[in-house]
């Protein structure tokens, strides 16, 4: 036992590869900071022949009550008085020869105490070493791979900076020239409505001063002719008649009034629409839910009021009778009226093969199989449409088909009553459904209906 070797102190070590870095003049080389003979070759592992001081410091810091055999301030047994030149890897102390033998640490595993010193400077040594190739790689990524970094996000952030200014120079360079197009197409048609104003002023200002003479000169007739002249003026007036009846009847015309489309485009229309959908201000109706009252009993409504499910078959038992319901039609209409600003709301169709979304006027008939009753069969009710297969947008029974890329399993409305606009919008990508603007007279309520199916409004 006398001869063992510490198994993970004393084997073999592989020889470390240290990069050759230049030193500064502070730097000192790891052997003179573990305290080996300065005079040493560099490179070298220091000779664990001689005691060295590092090993007198560290028995130093023992003292005898946690030995149990030598003093801080002696290097040698107190049992024995021999020289303490051995190390007991069991019990972790130093020891002299005779502890192995017949002392307190017979049978333990022990080894040379010089054997143990070498073990350790050499892993101290291996462990700098580690640690200053640790501290090269730190520098290196401080002094290359950082700084490289920050020079890509100098050149990233000015690439993207003037990516925005590209494209919002280009959207307002564009938005300006619309603007400008429109205004002059605005003031061209006020300057044709204004000439058709003053023209129709002149000829009708003409006409009336000529039936006005004609009107004058039949009542100087009628009161100041006798009997006699009044019988032989019959084809004067008859002349007079026939002269005031070929001024004819002022009719208003369309002509009369400026086109609604000069003053709106279909870049203008998708930017608005853009900044509705994108912009910082919020239009959604947070409280809208399906008015119960209005349900169709082939509707059923969820305890949230927001999912409207098809039946597709008739309740046993009726509902009872409400004049807000429709009695026919499976349409149902929210719970919220609109009259003013700016309002949006998302309808989830998911796989929906048959529904409406859209607005109606508050008096939309309840009643009754006909159109007044029917969603996007009258003037009163403007709705997206899909049945059987098909997108389209219904008003007054007109239908517009609409063409989708994808099956939307969303449905976004926006209504602005400032500018008479609804439009109909996909929430996912934007993408704008279908546009119209219309002069609405009356409050407004949300509308649907289904007969496949449920939908839902989400908030």
């Amino acid at each position: 036992m006398m001869t063992e070797e510490l198994t993970d102190l004393t084997a073999p070590k592989p020889a470390v590869e240290v990069q050759s870095v230049a030193m500064s003049p502070t730097e000192q080389p790891i052997f003179t900071v573990l305290g080996a003979d300065p005079s040493a070759a560099p490179g070298k592992k220091p000779n664990g022949g001689a005691k060295s001081p590092p090993a007198t410091a560290v028995m130093a810091t023992t003292s005898d009550t946690e030995s149990g055999i030598f003093s801080g301030e002696s290097e040698t047994c107190v049992e024995h008085e021999c020289e303490l030149d051995w190390f007991c890897v069991t019990e972790l102390k130093l020891i002299c020869s005779q502890c192995t033998i017949v002392g307190s640490c017979h049978g333990h595993s022990v080894t040379p105490l010089e054997n143990r010193v070498t073990a350790v400077r050499n892993h101290l040594v291996d462990v700098c070493e580690k640690m200053q190739l640790q501290a090269q790689r730190m520098e290196k990524f401080i002094e290359h791979t950082l700084k490289a970094k920050e020079q890509k996000l100098q050149v990233a952030a000015s690439v993207a900076r003037e990516r925005v200014v590209a494209r919002v120079s280009a959207a307002r360079e564009a938005l300006e020239e619309e603007e400008q197009r429109l205004l002059e197409e605005v003031q061209r048609e006020e300057e044709r409505v204004e000439q058709c104003l003053l023209t129709q002023r002149a000829h009708w200002g003409q006409a009336m001063t000529s039936l006005t003479g004609t009107r004058s000169r039949l009542v100087h007739t009628l009161t100041h002719s006798s009997d006699a002249q009044l019988v032989m003026s019959i084809q004067e007036i008859a002349e007079r008649v026939e002269e005031a009846d070929g001024v004819g009847q002022p009719c208003d015309t369309e002509q009369l009034n400026m086109k609604p489309g000069c003053s709106d485009s279909t870049l203008l229309r998708g930017m608005w629409a853009t900044a509705m959908l994108h912009g910082p201000k919020v239009y959604a109706l947070s409280s809208l839910k399906f008015d119960e009252r209005t349900a169709n009993h082939l509707l059923s409504l969820s305890d949230d009021r927001c999912t409207l499910t098809y039946l597709h078959k008739k309740p046993r038992q009726p509902l009872p009778y409400d004049p807000a319901r429709f009695d026919c039609w499976p349409n149902a209409l929210g719970s919220l009226s609109l009259s003013s600003g700016t309002h949006s709301w998302v309808v989830e169709v998911g796989q929906s093969a048959a529904f409406k979304v859209g607005i109606c006027y508050v008096g939309l008939q309840r009643k009754g199989s006909g159109d007044l009753a029917r969603l996007g069969h009258n003037d009163q009710s403007w709705v997206l449409s899909h049945y059987d297969g098909e997108y389209s947008f219904l008003h007054a029974g007109e239908k517009v088909l609409l063409r989708m890329a994808t099956r939307p399993q969303r449905v976004g409305i926006l209504l602005d009553w400032s500018s008479h606009t609804l439009l109909f919008y996909e929430p996912e990508s934007a993408t704008i459904l279908h546009c119209v603007t219309h002069h609405f007279a009356a409050p407004l309520l949300p509308a649907f209906a289904v007969t496949d199916q449920h939908i839902t409004i989400l908030h």
